[in-house]
């Protein structure tokens, strides 16, 4: 198996994608092979400096750099040999079982779409992200950002897409599907949770337990949890606060908070395309870059992308 990396992804890179990688690599102990993805002349020179710690990694040149700020489409356009191109090249080719980046959010978006596309049936592919549960284990958020506005149907699938990630990559055998709503009762919202509602209550492909509200997010009493992207964004980035919130108030002694460390996690899934894919934060560091490849290595074993594929085929 291999686990590509976009080393020139990420504020920190490309020191900190390799440094990561060799991480990942040694955990891995020969389960997979990291391909490392970026300039010859600034990557190379940092996997020889790792020695022997590097020998399971791979390393495939791109001589261009997708940057944070640039159009997303028109990069990937006009940039046809950057690391994020080249990465989906090999994902789209098979050559690697995973690609993740911390780099451009929005190149990454439209690479999984126009590369490897969405798997047929899926309107929207969405982001989802590890949910911190009090008793020790994650749920999974869909959406978390890729699609502010949405259609009820949108949100059926969210609810699919996180039921099949829980079910095979967190190993929940029947996932608790929860609306994220302004009160419990069938009824509440807007319209949109309306509708939405009425169709997760007959979906048999789901086992949908109603409207949830905030104050629930982190309790055991929905796995799945399924919102727009608009309201789910807003959502991670207050759970990302609560851990440097901690840290800066010196209460870090609980190991639930450390779960709410982002590089504990490592990245976001892009769930209902053809293959692997994982997007990383910006300012991930070694340990966050290792954590995203052993997502991509987990989502690869489990054969998530094939089950969605079958799901929305029947």
């Amino acid at each position: 198996m291999k686990i590509a990396l976009d080393a020139m992804g990420g504020d920190f890179a490309p020191k900190a994608a390799v440094d990561g990688a060799v991480l990942a690599a040694e955990q891995l102990d020969g389960q997979a092979t990291i391909v490392v993805i970026g300039q010859e002349e600034a990557v190379r020179p940092l996997l020889e400096a790792h020695g022997e710690r590097a020998r399971n990694i791979e390393f495939v040149p791109a001589t261009q750099v997708i940057a944070m700020g640039e159009h997303p489409t028109k990069a990937l356009q006009q940039k046809p040999d950057s690391s994020i191109a080249v990465g989906y090249k090999l994902l789209h080719g098979s050559d690697v079982e995973a690609f993740c980046s911390a780099g451009s959010t929005g190149a990454m978006l439209v690479g999984a779409i126009f590369s490897v596309k969405p798997v047929p049936g899926v309107m929207r592919p969405a982001i989802a992200n590890l949910v911190p549960k009090l008793k020790g284990e994650y749920g999974v958020m869909v959406d978390a950002g890729a699609n502010a506005e949405c259609k009820p149907e949108m949100l059926e699938q969210f609810a699919e897409l996180g039921s099949l990630y829980a079910q095979y990559v967190l190993g929940i055998e029947q996932p608790k599907v929860g609306l994220m709503n302004l009160g419990e009762e069938e009824g509440k919202g807007t319209a949109l949770l309306q509708a939405a509602y009425n169709l997760l209550k007959v979906n048999p492909h789901i086992h949908f337990i109603g409207n949830i509200e905030g104050r629930d997010m982190f309790n055991e009493k929905a796995d799945v949890i399924v919102c727009d992207g608009y309201t789910g964004n807003v959502i991670l980035k207050l759970s990302e606060s609560f851990y440097d919130i901690m840290h800066e108030k010196g209460i870090h002694k609980d190991p639930f908070f450390h779960k709410f460390d982002y590089e504990g996690v490592g990245g976001s899934p892009i769930l209902g395309i053809n293959d692997n894919v994982i997007i990383g934060h910006g300012v991930s560091g070694p340990k966050a870059i290792c954590s995203m490849l052993m997502q991509g290595f987990q989502m690869a074993k489990s054969g998530i992308a094939d089950q969605i594929k079958a799901t929305f085929k029947s």
